[in-house]
């Protein structure tokens, strides 16, 4: 079995392969300054709650985008399953010619985004839109070319930046409103972020399709929390909630030899 973890801004977004089934799925909030005994226990505790024989874990990979717990979860990863685990990053196999200026740059769970779009969709253009703390457009060419970004805030960040910086503005539930115009200040603000999010996924969208890929119409990839919010709006070919914990996984058998 393979632990996999997705280490982002607000969650730790966790799975289990059992093989190439994904058995398990689990999410913890992200604390900025936990220590290893604590990402540790929480990892046997969510292991030992569903069942799963702690010593049939035979690797771990992990994409992280927050660097001070880089090192309390190798910690934990040690000294809990005596495991040194592997971290995603642009010097790794991962199957990817990287054509940014600096690919160091290039977060973890993009990277782990990309590597299986590409495994699901060979040979065709594909843009990401992954939609976590910040929301991502990725774009990966047929040739498996990692082309660039394009960041924009979340829903969640534009919520909170509404909040803080205004004063009779106030945080709402983040859900898909009924009309476009609201009626009252927490219908308006849904309206906002729900629409104005999906405003920019077309424009952003049609933008990197007429520079990019004037060739052949991209695969358009719904990934991230908020993600399923959108998927029947027609904006994606395909809503894979799971895709980085499966770039995670390829790229930790590419590495560990366990695959082409």
């Amino acid at each position: 079995m393979q632990l996999c973890l997705d280490v982002g801004n607000s969650h730790i977004f966790g799975g289990i392969f059992d093989g190439t089934d994904l058995s398990l799925r689990f999410r913890h909030p992200t604390a900025l300054h936990s220590t290893s005994d604590e990402l540790g226990i929480f990892l046997k505790t969510v292991l030992r709650e569903n069942n799963i024989d702690l010593s049939n874990i035979t690797d771990i990979g992990i994409s992280s985008v927050v660097p001070s717990l880089d090192y309390s979860l190798r910690s934990a990863c040690i000294k809990y399953f005596n495991i040194n685990p592997l971290f995603i990053n642009a010097d790794i196999k991962t199957g990817l010619t990287i054509q940014i200026d600096n690919p160091h740059e290039l977060g973890a769970d993009l990277i782990c985004d990309a590597v299986a779009a590409s495994q699901h969709f060979p040979s065709k253009n594909i843009i990401i839109i992954s939609m976590g703390t910040a929301t991502t457009y990725s774009a990966i060419s047929k040739n498996r070319e990692f082309l660039g970004v394009s960041i924009s805030p979340g829903m969640r960040l534009s919520m909170e930046a509404l909040q803080g910086n205004t004063a009779k503005l106030f945080a709402v539930e983040i859900k898909k409103p009924t009309s476009v115009l609201g009626k009252n200040t927490t219908a308006s603000i849904q309206s906002g972020l729900y629409f104005g999010q999906l405003g920019v996924f077309r424009e952003l969208t049609q933008r990197i399709s007429e520079e990019y890929f004037t060739d052949d119409s991209p695969i358009i990839i719904g990934c991230g929390g908020f993600s399923q919010l959108f998927e029947k709006e027609g904006v994606f070919t395909a809503w894979m909630p799971d895709l980085i914990l499966q770039g995670l996984k390829h790229i930790l058998d590419l590495n560990r030899g366990l695959t082409a």
